[in-house]
């Protein structure tokens, strides 16, 4: 018997005759999870499945709209969960947490669960992963990714589960690395963590931007609330001037031959106008409109945001990629600014002591 035949075997089905991991085994028996070559998505009972002990959204929120748009119009995307075997192999302490009776626990989608039994739903559509993690460090990445590109993911939330798989990877660049980020954007979310607890009160509450607090968490508390509005007053102005360099719209006027029933956009031609210059009887000529000018060619030069150094940034960081410039560009950065000190002091303001830390082994180990 040939390889493919002994691993197909002579069954109706390759469920039926493929050999199945010990693992995938007690999964299976102890969760009766459609583990094995389930065609995604299926669906489930709601009260089958547990919402994430661990999950990063430390609040769901009003779910009402959600609740509404499933009732009304169905789920559109179905949600990823794990057995409850599987979860709590992972995460050997959550089993006191895990709802009573569930075989399966959410991962990505605890806002849709929730948001359907609130609906009064009996079931709901999922997609059965069970590597979406090994171990609580693995669990928490795979619902961290999942809610990273979602507006309305809670600031600090994303903050506090970053910092804890900053503790895993062990530095921001590899930390940046495994989610696909730049080592900056891990930096500016992880700055809030560094915020007066007041600070962080008007975040949580809403009266404060993440936007800028994300620039204000490096500094030293005492010095927060005065950042803070420095980047404010920075912001006013900023609009002020788009403002005023905003072009007026041009006054709409109607033409003196028109009539009310063109709303000033027909132009009627006047009787002296519309009139042949021929003799009686002759047809009238129809005047030929001016032909439409040919387009100009406009510059494409990006307006740099120079009020704003973090946005600044980003376009030039992109074009000296681009053109692989960014090492002589950082040779006189380091020239303008003329001593260590100086330098040193630009980098106290703008990174946190972690990264100063690092920096400073790296430096160490490259002389």
């Amino acid at each position: 018997m040939s390889n493919k035949s002994a691993k197909l075997g002579m069954g109706a089905s390759f469920a039926q005759t493929q050999k199945v991991s010990a693992r995938r085994q007690a999964i299976n028996a102890v969760a009766s999870a459609p583990t094995d070559a389930a065609p995604p998505p299926v669906k489930l009972p709601v009260d089958a499945i547990s919402l994430n002990p661990a999950n990063p959204r430390s609040q769901l929120g009003d779910l009402s709209a959600l609740a509404g748009s499933l009732r009304d119009h169905g789920q559109k995307q179905a949600i990823s969960i794990m057995s409850r075997f599987s979860y709590l192999e992972a995460n050997p302490g959550m089993e006191s947490k895990v709802e009573h009776g569930a075989r399966y626990v959410v991962i990505d989608g605890n806002s849709r669960l929730a948001a359907a039994r609130e609906a009064g739903l009996d079931s709901i559509k999922v997609t059965l992963d069970e590597d979406l993690g090994s171990n609580p460090d693995e669990v928490l990445e795979s619902a961290l990714v999942a809610n990273i590109h979602r507006q309305d993911f809670d600031p600090l939330d994303e903050a506090r589960a970053l910092q804890q798989l900053l503790t895993v990877h062990g530095t921001q660049e590899a930390l940046a690395a495994r989610l696909h980020r730049s080592q900056g954007w891990i930096s500016q979310r992880l700055a809030l963590l560094g915020l007066t607890p007041e600070l962080q009160e008007r975040l949580a509450t809403g009266q404060e931007p993440a936007e800028l607090l994300r620039r204000v968490g490096n500094k030293k508390p005492e010095e927060q609330e005065q950042h803070l509005e420095q980047l404010k007053a920075q912001k006013r102005k900023k609009s002020a001037r788009k403002a005023q360099s905003a072009p007026s719209p041009a006054p709409v006027t109607e033409s003196p031959n028109s009539t009310g029933d063109h709303y000033g956009v027909m132009k009627v031609a006047a009787p002296a106008e519309a009139a042949s210059t021929g003799g009686p009887g002759e047809p009238v000529a129809a005047a030929v409109p001016e032909p439409r000018p040919e387009p100009t060619a406009q510059s494409t030069l990006v307006k740099m945001p120079w009020s704003d150094g973090a946005a600044a940034m980003d376009i030039v960081f992109e074009k000296l990629t681009a053109h692989e410039q960014r090492q002589p560009a950082l040779a006189r950065y380091l020239e303008l600014r003329g001593t260590p000190q100086n330098f040193a002091a630009d980098l106290v303001v703008s990174s946190d002591p972690g990264f100063r830390a690092e920096l400073i082994k790296a430096l160490e180990e490259s002389v």
